[in-house]
Parts: C-alpha cells; sequence; structure tokens
C-alpha cells in the first residue's frame, strides 16, 4: 500500500459488504474522529454506555471512550482533560508545565489506542481491511502494538503486535493476555531504537496477502487523529488554564519523537496559538540532534529514523533527555524512599507526589525535555507548556527493579536528593537545538534514508512532504473519514447506544 493514497470511497464492495455484516452481527458502532474530538457531541445514551464499560475488557463500547476525556477535571468551570500541573519547586523554571495523562485511555492506558483505531477505522470503512480475512499487523514498540490488539479484538478480527524483543516486561505480560494465539507476538531485535529490525520483520509478513500492515510511522491517519483529537485537548486545556491569566501564553508543546504522530499536535497548537514544537529525544541516540544513533531506555520512543508521518519543517526545537535521567527520576517517583524525600523535604502535596509517581519513562522524557525548553527560551510565569505521558509507572516495575539493582540494591534519600537536584533543580539546557531553515531541511533530509532507499517511497511523495501545503491539505481528509464512518454506521444499522 502507499501510504499517500488516504481511502476516500470504498475501494471493495465485496469486502465492505461483509465488514458491514460482521460489524452488524457484533452490534459494533465506529466513533466519529470529531466525536473523539469532542465527546460531548456523543449521544448521551452512548456516553453512558461506554462509561460502564470495562475498561479492562475489549468491549466494544470502549471505542467510544478513545478520547482524552475518560478522567476528566474541571479548571475555572472547564472540563478538561486529565493531567498534572508541576510546580516550579520541582521543575526549577517558573513557566508553568502541564502533562496530559494518557494513562486514562481504555484497556491499554496508553493513548497509542487512538492511533490504532485512527489508522485502522478509514480501511475498515471502504473495503480496505477485511475483518473476516486479514490479520491486522501492529508494529510498534510497545503500546501502539498492544492498542492493535485491543481494537482488532473488539472487531473480532486478527491482530499481531511486532515489537522489540527488548521492552518492558509488563508489555509482552499484557500482550500474552489479549492475543488469540502466543504466535501473534513477533519479538524483533533490540530494543527501544531496533526500528529498522521491525519494518523488515513487516517486509517479510507482507510477502502474505492475508497480512495487513498498519505501520503508524508511516500511517497519515495517525498524525491527523492527534492533530485534530488531541490538539483540541489540549487547546481547551490551555483555554482553561488561561482563565484570569490574559497574558497567558501556550509557549510550547512537548513530545517524543516516536512515530511522530503526537507531534501532530503541535501543529493544530502552532496554527491556533502560535506555538512552538518540541521534539524530544535521548541523548544517547541523537538522530535529529546529531545524526546519530545509539541505544536507550525512554520506552515510548522508536527512533534512529525520521517517521514519514514527522512534519519535520514545521518543528521549532528539538531537545535531548538522557535516559540516566528518566531511570533516575523514574526511581525517584516510583520508590518509598524518594516518595518519602518529596514529601518530607522537598514538601509536595499528596496529588502532586501521586501525579509524579504515575509518569511512565517517555512521559519523564518529556518533563525534562519542558524543563529544558523553559530554560534555552528563558520563559516566565506567563508562559504554559503542555506535553504529554503516553502510559503509565504500571508498565515499568521490571524496569524500576532492574535499574535498582543496576545501582546496587538499595535506595534511600540521599540517593533521592541526588536524583532530584541534579535533573530537576540542577538541570540544564544543553542538547537543545533550536531549528533555523537549514537545520529543518537538515533534519528532514534524514529521513531519504529510511523511506526512499529501504522502503520503497517515491523520490517525489517524499519530497512534497517539506512543504506546508501538503500537511494542510491533508486535513481536507478529516471529514471524509467521518463521511464514510457515519456511511458504515448506517449500513450496519444498529444504533449506537443499543
Amino acid at each position: 500500500m502507499n501510504p499517500f493514497d488516504l481511502p476516500s470511497g470504498i475501494a471493495d464492495a465485496g469486502i465492505y459488504s461483509r465488514t458491514v455484516a460482521h460489524l452488524r452481527d457484533r452490534g459494533i458502532v465506529l466513533p466519529r474522529f470529531s466525536e473523539l474530538a469532542a465527546p460531548e457531541t456523543i449521544p448521551d445514551a452512548t456516553r453512558k454506555l461506554a462509561d460502564a464499560a470495562d475498561k479492562n475488557a475489549p468491549d466494544a463500547r470502549n471505542l467510544f471512550g478513545v478520547h482524552w476525556f475518560n478522567q476528566s477535571m474541571q479548571v475555572g468551570g472547564k472540563t478538561v482533560p486529565a493531567h498534572i500541573e508541576l510546580p516550579s519547586s520541582v521543575t526549577g523554571v517558573p513557566a508553568r508545565i502541564v502533562v496530559l495523562l494518557g494513562r486514562h485511555f481504555p484497556m491499554i492506558h496508553a493513548h497509542k489506542v487512538l492511533a490504532a483505531y485512527a489508522c485502522l477505522a478509514p480501511r475498515l470503512v471502504t473495503g480496505m481491511f477485511d475483518t473476516t480475512h486479514h490479520r491486522a499487523v501492529w508494529p510498534s514498540t510497545g503500546n501502539y502494538c498492544r492498542g492493535g490488539v485491543a481494537i482488532s479484538r473488539i472487531l473480532g478480527c486478527h491482530g499481531v503486535a511486532v515489537l522489540p524483543g527488548g521492552m518492558s516486561a509488563e508489555r509482552f505480560n499484557w500482550l500474552e493476555q489479549w492475543v488469540t494465539d502466543p504466535s501473534d507476538i513477533v519479538r524483533t531485535p533490540g530494543t527501544e531504537s531496533n526500528v529498522k529490525e521491525i519494518y523488515d520483520a513487516c517486509a517479510e509478513m507482507a510477502k502474505d496477502e492475508g497480512n495487513f500492515i498498519l505501520n503508524q510511522f508511516s500511517e497519515f491517519p495517525n498524525y491527523l487523529a492527534h492533530y485534530s483529537i488531541t490538539g483540541t485537548a489540549a487547546g481547551r486545556l490551555f483555554e482553561a488554564l488561561s482563565i484570569g491569566s490574559p497574558k497567558a501564553r501556550l509557549a510550547a508543546f512537548v513530545a517524543g519523537t516516536g512515530s511522530a504522530g503526537t507531534l501532530g499536535t503541535g501543529d493544530y497548537l502552532k496554527e491556533q496559538y502560535g506555538t512552538r514544537i518540541v521534539a524530544m529525544e535521548p541523548e544517547e541516540c541523537p538522530t535529529l540532534l546529531y545524526n546519530g544513533f545509539g541505544e536507550h531506555n525512554i520506552q515510548g520512543i522508536g527512533d534512529k529514523h525520521v517517521p514519514l508521518i514527522h512534519n519535520v519543517t514545521n518543528t521549532d526545537l528539538i531537545a535531548g533527555v538522557s535516559d540516566k535521567a528518566s531511570d533516575d527520576l523514574a526511581l525517584l517517583f516510583g520508590s518509598p524512599a524518594g516518595r518519602a524525600y518529596l514529601q518530607d523535604r522537598r514538601g509536595l502535596d499528596d496529588a502532586t507526589i501521586q501525579g509524579l509517581a504515575g509518569l511512565g519513562l517517555s512521559g519523564i522524557g518529556n518533563v525534562l525535555a519542558a524543563i529544558k525548553t523553559a530554560r534555552r527560551l528563558d520563559l516566565d510565569e506567563n508562559d504554559i507548556l503542555i506535553t504529554v505521558a503516553t502510559d503509565g509507572s504500571e508498565l515499568y516495575p521490571s524496569e524500576l527493579a532492574g535499574h535498582l539493582a543496576r545501582k546496587g540494591g538499595s535506595y534511600d534519600q540521599i540517593d533521592a536528593a541526588e536524583a532530584f537536584g541534579q535533573h530537576l533543580l540542577g538541570g540544564d539546557a544543553d542538547h537543545v537545538l533550536e531549528l533555523d531553515h537549514r537545520e529543518r531541511q537538515r533534519v528532514f533530509n534524514l529521513g531519504y534514508y529510511t523511506w526512499v532507499e529501504q522502503q520503497g517511497i517515491s523520490v517525489e511523495d517524499f519530497d512534497r512532504r517539506r512543504h506546508q501545503s501538503f500537511w494542510k491539505g491533508l486535513r481536507d481528509q478529516l471529514p471524509v473519514f467521518d463521511e464514510m464512518i457515519d456511511r458504515m454506521n448506517r449500513d450496519v444499522g444498529i444504533s449506537a447506544a443499543a
């Protein structure tokens, strides 16, 4: 499949008819992208059913919970997504750093289930993906493939997870409970940085026409979902946070490179608020920063390449974060001694301590990148930076245990004070690059080697992504996706609240 050929009509009437019958038999109704961006537009009865669904089960009602408002909060009388705002006593900067929490998404407790739904839905409603024949193959570094397997289970189709064998044990424990066959977990060599090995495995699997590859790194619906859905959620949060603060500015949106889908949020926020877009990557694998390579443990952000769906020429800064910092802070936030230090010596309240303890490794990395950005740009108390915690700490107990063992097996408040002082209050703005035109072109050109030389994308298709007119044109597809979802729901003929 050419990822530039976005579905806009029925590709195969026979497959479409079988899919309609399949969804009708299973009582499945699909949410529109616009409904996930604004959940209040979902019919009340449907929302109540989604709220009543078991969030840990492959329940079709959970499709209407694939949004940011499952644990909504009130700020200034406005309903906003679950988030934590970190005090300056933690960050060491006057700017306000706010973290959207992905752990409240259903089934996988990570926001990658949104990307999985967004990538499959357009193929489903156009008769491109046959639920009775195709195996949905989900290449990932851990969370997207879990989201894909969850969506596959709901739809009653065959889902296959492809991910590096060195990822956290908790990811594999989850997958083992959700796949229909152990062989549906394909372990590729390496860890977080070994994305090419994932691509190679998928290329081999694609030789079987029954395998349908849904590559988040090249699926533009992934970008579009975050542009519209995560972008709207972040915008609502900023609007609420700025109540009573007329000088408030949404100074930056920070996200790990990963598949670059979440970075699409920044495109929306830049259009609405003039927000800078910051891409976080590991210092141990500084591909965007220095054309570099390496291994790291900030799980949740695959690298050593530039994703096809990364709008590089709209990115403003790259911030490098060390996995030593994210590992150390995960232990600080997640250990009894660390939490005692935060309470007794730093005077943090219970809510802030619990919020920090709930962050996964990439969320901690994003927070550190936001702090570096605030230092580099000399931001003040009127500046708000929004970032995301893709998942939660429940995916990393094995990683914390391993890091603790490497530190000798003991951890006390002296260790906690050292981590707090070194990585938070004593942090720096090193490995932060502000992108001018030349640097944007350099980073953009790095993608040539993956997508043209290795993955067979034409030079013409690759190059047209250089211009913002291409990305703005993509967004015209959003109402088309919604129209196709509406059509399939009508043909299925089941009320969403049934």
